[in-house]
């Protein structure tokens, strides 16, 4: 009796396809790093700014700790260093949750509103300069339509 091994047949990336993957990726790494060294001047990093950017825009300014890991894509505990970094600095603080004694909200200080509301403009102006001024407003809609399937796919991948 012959057994047989399932192979996996490895379907390659054409050139087409390897040169666009590639681009993406040094977009996205280049892109990321120019953002995260002019949020430097302010002492900010990348995931300070987004935490920063969730919290502005939550109710009351505050977020269930376990939502705010799910929003930034952050482990919990990866997320909990960030927010005592953070609160070391006076931008967030914790609070309890009073219908659910385990749960926490991360909250925006008054001082990380200020912070939020000074840099906010610098990191527009940043985003536009290294990203949104280069494309026409035809290639930046198209580059979002085509973008979106992506993010449709991801987005349920993350969910299962």
């Amino acid at each position: 009796m012959e057994t047989e091994t399932a192979e996996r047949v490895t379907h390659w990336l054409t050139d087409e396809e390897q040169r666009a993957w590639r681009t993406h990726l040094e977009l996205s790494r280049l892109l990321m790093y120019q953002l995260e060294r002019d949020l430097q001047p302010f002492g900010l990093t990348n995931n300070d700014y987004e935490i920063l950017v969730n919290l502005s825009e939550a109710a009351d300014r505050r977020m269930r700790m376990s939502d705010l890991a799910r929003s930034t894509l952050q482990s919990k505990s990866r997320l909990s260093h960030q927010i005592t970094r953070m609160e070391t600095v006076g931008l967030v603080r914790r609070e309890n949750c009073d219908t659910d004694r385990r749960g926490l909200y991360a909250v925006l200080t008054d001082h990380g509103w200020e912070t939020m509301r000074k840099v906010a403009p610098h990191h527009v102006a940043s985003v536009r300069a290294h990203f949104i001024e280069l494309l026409s407003p035809e290639d930046l809609a198209a580059y979002r339509e085509a973008m979106l399937p992506v993010v449709a796919h991801l987005r349920d991948e993350r969910g299962r």
